[in-house]
């Protein structure tokens, strides 16, 4: 995959952008390109908000114009995410006047969502209102507000990201367990996590899900049993998963298929969130060419 290069113009310490008219948002010691995408950390102090502003920042062709959260409120955002120097962006909680400045400077951005269920509706509306793209990022949202804002977007013109998981091993893992399961009749998802929290996981019920959509049968010969210890049957078509929680295991899922005479596994760990910020950069380079909303980021690989 190429990526573009965009050039920098010379640093400025200490001074406020001339294209933005209201204040300390965009804030920075380096005076970025005018083609650089302008990105939005909605749910900055949470750990994957940090993690997103760091890779931000390291990414060529984007900068972070602004960090939003109820907690921290003030806190520089570079110094909240471990970094040496201060991006002098600091932590706001009122995401209209920040899309507002964004608009103003009439440049390309994107409002990257990490914050709760029940408010990502407005915020993607809020964004494309501004004019800028969504990626949202929310374990739980409903597939009605998926479905209302794909409707939304589809005629506000505006694009938008919904993505189960950021992590690009995940789907890989996702694509490679749909292309086993031509071949095997028996498949079964075993997945660790440290704490119990969302379990079935998200990604166990996606690759259930992905598997049912195939329209093929699983796990014949006991498929009608009741027994716990077999795990549970995630789609009527006999896709079982078993959930295991044990204090420092990394978060691991496992596809495993079986024949006449073998087992073919499919396996990914999760060590840190931060492998979910190559998944994201690639997301920002693409939702901004988008139009309408679309799920999964299988869509851009």
């Amino acid at each position: 995959m190429a990526f573009l290069s965009y050039p920098l113009q010379p640093t400025s310490c200490n001074k406020i952008s001339k294209r933005s008219s209201v204040s300390p948002i965009f804030t920075c010691s380096m005076q970025p390109s005018q083609n650089n995408i302008k990105v939005v950390i909605n749910g900055a102090t949470k750990e994957i908000g940090r993690a997103a502003i760091l890779a931000v920042t390291k990414a060529r062709g984007m900068e972070v114009a602004a960090a939003v959260d109820n907690q921290l409120v003030g806190q520089d955002a570079g110094k909240i995410s471990g970094m040496e120097e201060p991006l002098e962006i600091p932590v706001l909680n009122d995401l209209t006047m920040v899309l507002g400045s964004i608009a103003q400077s009439r440049a390309t951005g994107v409002v990257v969502d990490f914050t709760e269920p029940s408010t990502v509706y407005d915020n993607v509306k809020q964004a494309a209102a501004f004019g800028l793209s969504s990626i949202v990022y929310v374990p739980k949202i409903q597939l009605e507000t998926v479905t209302e804002l794909s409707l939304f977007c589809e005629k506000a013109s505006m694009g938008c990201l919904i993505a189960p998981t950021l992590s690009i091993g995940s789907v890989l893992l996702q694509q490679a367990a749909i292309q086993a399961s031509f071949h095997y009749n028996n498949v079964e998802i075993v997945e660790s996590r440290p704490d119990p929290a969302d379990l079935p996981s998200p990604e166990a019920i996606q690759i259930a899900n992905n598997l049912s959509d195939l329209g093929q049968m699983y796990n014949r010969e006991d498929i009608t049993t009741d027994n716990p210890a077999r795990g549970q049957i995630l789609c009527e078509d006999g896709v079982r998963v078993h959930s295991m929680v044990l204090p420092g295991l990394p978060s691991s899922t496992a596809v495993n298929f079986s024949g006449p005479g073998e087992v073919y596994t499919l396996k990914h760990d999760v060590t840190n969130v931060k492998c979910l910020m190559p998944g994201l950069i690639l997301a920002i380079r693409k939702v901004v060419r988008l139009k309408n909303l679309i799920y999964g980021l299988e869509k851009f690989l």
